[in-house]
């Protein structure tokens, strides 16, 4: 396991799904190379803001800005932020991993998703 409690077979299939941020499509790199910005710096994300789900539909890749920008904000919102609308993120956009969380909590019912 990773230091994030990944296990190590989902953090290698994680690795070779997302080469682009999920969100925004930059290419990511693992280090930032010294004195560039840490816009394509690659981090893990819990797509649905809850660390027991670990699994290849929630543990993905972002690059740092989306990361910090999403912060723990329910994805649903964080896409209408202002943030996404200046950086032409929509739920259309994004990788098919979040399309997939977006289609799941849809579904769900709001007692559902509190759970």
């Amino acid at each position: 396991m990773n230091r994030w409690g990944i296990p190590a077979w989902l953090e290698k299939e994680v690795r070779e799904r997302d080469k682009a941020c999920i969100y925004c499509g930059v290419q990511m790199v693992d280090k930032k190379p010294r004195g560039c910005s840490r816009r394509t710096l690659a981090t893990w994300e819990h797509i649905i803001n809850d660390a027991t789900i670990v699994t290849s539909e929630n543990i993905a890749r972002c690059c740092a800005t989306c990361n910090s920008s999403k912060g723990n904000k329910d994805l649903a919102d964080w896409l209408h932020s202002n943030y996404c609308k200046n950086h032409g993120i929509k739920d259309n956009t994004v990788a098919d991993v979040v399309k997939k969380a977006l289609n799941t909590a849809k579904r769900l019912t709001p007692n559902e998703r509190e759970t």
